[in-house]
């Protein structure tokens, strides 16, 4: 009799701490055929030579067609009183090469929840970001990428790379605080304030402060991020406002803060669902008194609408951006522009698993203006769209003009 209660016992204490907490494995595998090509054409004195005009072109299978590969182990404990602790471990998974969990670049926080809201920490999405992800038809994926979240992710790449090298994490698992920010002291809402939600977020730059023995210029704020997003959703509508700041630079010379702020709206018809979203980028550049003090502000200035239209286990995806470049010098031609037109089609064979194609057409428009950060590479519709330029556009004098690109696979979520 003792023997039965004792197993009893423990049968009901596992299950009481079974119902307290939990550890989900989940993961994302994508497979698809890629294809890019990008055309340029000669500008300026090149032409005195007579037009040209040069193809570069690259088939690839991608692991981010429909949705990005990803591993990841996320769990929550019930600490009673309507608290609760929970940990997200997200990494990044290079399917098409076999390459495994390196680093938890995508997502790693652990976190704290209750009637008060939840503080998260850790390294963590963007609160400037969501908007480019959530009101985008193509969820910031494959060719049909957010050409918002495109232009961003290389204005944050290559100043990053132009005053000291990345913070925050590699190319892959996203730039310096554009897609995600590293060492992030974030706050989140509670979910039952009628629609509203809410979070704040600061990203500690973990310089260390003051001259070394040589005297060098210190770095400053360097890696540091403030943002914040708010919105509504109740039912079918869904509206949101962000900002953000990420400075790239600070030295004793030279400050440069990328300023982003972007509203997302969508509205859910039934038949089709409507996106949009209007986006403003500053990259504000300052060199500090002396001799040569001069302050700049280059603007992005960016639009998407979009569309989704389910047919039966089917879904269509539609959208269309546009993305101007002006300089904050007004030096002549210091304008360039690049627009994109996508359309997709997903086949839902299952709810984990889905076929998909996609295709996609770029236009430029003096792109050489802004050669770094308008998209002028040979890959320019990939995401994150980060390669070396290559030499014939910077010696040749050529400028690209168009870009197509298409996606067909396979996705697998577990």
């Amino acid at each position: 009799m003792l023997k039965k209660f004792i197993l009893l016992a423990g049968s009901a204490c596992a299950a009481s701490a079974g119902a307290q907490s939990s550890i989900t494995v989940f993961g994302v595998m994508d497979a698809g055929v890629s294809h890019y090509a990008t055309k340029s054409a000669t500008y300026g004195a090149a032409n005195s030579l007579g037009a040209r005009t040069v193809t570069q072109s690259q088939t690839v299978l991608s692991p981010s067609g429909l949705s990005s590969s990803r591993l990841g182990f996320r769990g929550t404990e019930d600490l009673g009183g309507g608290l609760a602790a929970s940990f997200w471990l997200e990494a990044p998974l290079s399917n098409d090469t076999g390459g495994g969990v390196t680093n938890f670049g995508r997502r790693s926080t652990l976190s704290l929840g209750g009637p008060f809201g939840e503080v998260r920490l850790g390294r963590d999405y963007t609160a400037s970001f969501w908007n480019d992800a959530v009101f985008d038809p193509m969820t910031v994926n494959g060719v049909g990428t957010n050409l918002i979240a495109v232009v961003n992710s290389n204005i944050a790449a290559s100043r990053a790379l132009a005053t000291g090298g990345l913070l925050n994490g590699g190319l892959s698992a996203g730039t310096d605080s554009y897609l995600r920010t590293s060492n992030s002291i974030g706050y989140f809402l509670p979910p039952d304030l009628g629609g509203f939600y809410g979070q704040l977020q600061y990203a500690l730059p973990e310089n260390t402060k003051g001259l070394g023995p040589t005297a060098a210029a210190t770095t400053g704020q360097r890696g540091r991020y403030l943002g914040t997003r708010g919105g509504w959703a109740n039912g079918a509508f869904d509206v949101a406002l962000a900002y953000g700041e990420s400075t790239v630079a600070d030295t004793a010379t030279y400050k440069e803060v990328i300023k982003t702020i972007n509203l997302g709206a969508s509205y859910n018809f039934g038949p089709a669902k409507l996106f949009g979203e209007l986006s403003r980028v500053k990259d504000d550049m300052q060199r500090l008194p002396g001799a040569l003090n001069l302050r700049v502000s280059d603007r992005y200035n960016a639009a998407l609408v979009g569309v989704t239209v389910p047919v039966g286990v089917g879904l269509i995806r539609v959208s269309y951006a546009n993305v101007k470049f002006d300089s904050g010098s007004n030096a002549p031609n210091s304008d360039a522009s690049t627009s994109k037109i996508a359309l997709s089609y997903v086949h839902n064979l299952s709810k984990r698993t889905a076929l998909y194609a996609s295709v996609a057409r770029m236009r430029m428009r003096d792109a050489h203006n802004n050669p770094t950060v308008m998209g002028v590479t040979p890959l320019v519709l990939s995401l994150p769209s980060i390669f070396p330029q290559p030499s014939y556009i910077t010696t040749g004098g050529f400028e690209p003009k168009s870009a197509v690109g298409y996606d067909f696979g396979i996705r697998h979520a577990f």
